[in-house]
């Protein structure tokens, strides 16, 4: 009995009735093949049992199989962030779309730069995703010699990448500020992120420009480091410095978290004596105790846009910068 062959790309080809090309270009994730061809290509290599040869497409064309998300921060911890982990989720089912593998790459230590510098100089990686990239940071220079596509998730303070995905992060602060305002607060404070991140930089400056289209003076920031504990220790110095603030609007949820947590210590009823408002839309935003009103921002899609974009880039095709729009969540502490 003769042994039975694997099956080949040609049989697949056959079996989804498209031609060889088509059916190697659905494979490698090509974006110029239709949402129909692709799937009778996907269902023709599960019936058959095809394993693509990684080692040889891998050697035609300079592919890894891979696409790497860099994050730039300065604490592992932020893993455990839920904002990276339904980002990741994104980026995830985008990327099995292309049929590439997510890496990921934490970049907080000088070990870890150079092992990302490492990865992009032996092109061990067919695209980057860099996130939570703030100004003046020593990879930026790196990405822009980098001769695989760079897509970062959040535009970078002081940096104009050419591929990037964001969200309307100044809008969604006009829109907490406005609400504040509408529900009649004469003292509306901001506790506002690091200042070397544009996310923090984008959602001060759309909270000022409320104030200013309603023609009151800004009040100086409190600063936090978008942790809970961080937004509890900036509710206090503001209750500290403006014992009569009566609206406040921190620039993510876990940081409105703490300043909840800091008004209930301090004896101030939400939202009867101060009006909060968050940014994300996270689960932390409903499981509040009362639940948070919050700017919605599309944290999920925010990764699957941005691997969508690498994947169009290697495809062949053209991209532009990318931002999504925010909403505002009404709940209960406004």
């Amino acid at each position: 009995m003769a042994e039975q062959r694997p099956p080949t790309l040609d049989a697949v080809a056959a079996r989804a009735g498209v031609s060889r090309s088509v059916a190697s270009r659905a494979l490698n994730g090509a974006p110029n093949v239709s949402r129909d061809k692709r799937e009778a290509v996907r269902r023709a290599v599960r019936e058959l049992g095809y394993v693509p040869d990684t080692r040889a497409r891998a050697l035609a064309t300079r592919r890894s199989g891979t696409a790497s998300l860099v994050i730039s921060g300065e604490d592992p911890s932020i893993f455990a962030d839920p904002f990276f982990a339904q980002v990741i989720v994104g980026l995830s089912a985008a990327l099995e779309e292309g049929d590439l593998h997510l890496m990921l790459c934490l970049a907080a230590s000088e070990r870890g730069r150079r092992r990302v510098e490492e990865l992009l100089r032996s092109r061990g990686t067919d695209g980057v995703m860099p996130m939570a990239v703030r100004e003046g940071d020593p990879l930026l220079p790196v990405f822009a010699k980098a001769e695989v596509p760079v897509v970062f998730g959040g535009l970078p303070a002081g940096s104009s990448p050419r591929w990037y995905v964001d969200v309307d992060n100044a809008g969604g602060g006009r829109q907490a500020t406005e609400h504040l305002l509408a529900r009649g607060r004469r003292r509306v404070a901001m506790i506002s992120g690091p200042a070397d991140t544009e996310v923090a930089r984008a959602r001060e400056r759309g909270h000022r420009e409320a104030l200013a289209l309603a023609g009151r003076e800004p009040l100086a920031p409190e600063r936090g480091d978008f942790t809970e504990a961080g937004g509890a220790a900036a509710m206090s110095r503001l209750l500290e410095r403006l014992p009569d603030v009566d609206g406040v609007f921190a620039a993510n949820d876990n940081m409105a978290a703490g300043a909840l947590r800091a008004l209930h210590a301090a004896g101030r009823d939400v939202p009867g004596d101060v009006s909060l408002v968050g940014f994300d839309d996270l689960d932390t935003a409903r499981t509040c105790e009362p639940a948070l009103t919050t700017v919605h921002q599309p944290v999920r899609a925010l990764g699957r846009e941005t691997a969508r974009m690498l994947l169009t880039l290697l495809g062949g095709g053209e991209a532009t910068p990318l931002i999504l729009p925010t909403s505002l969540v009404v709940r209960s502490t406004s």
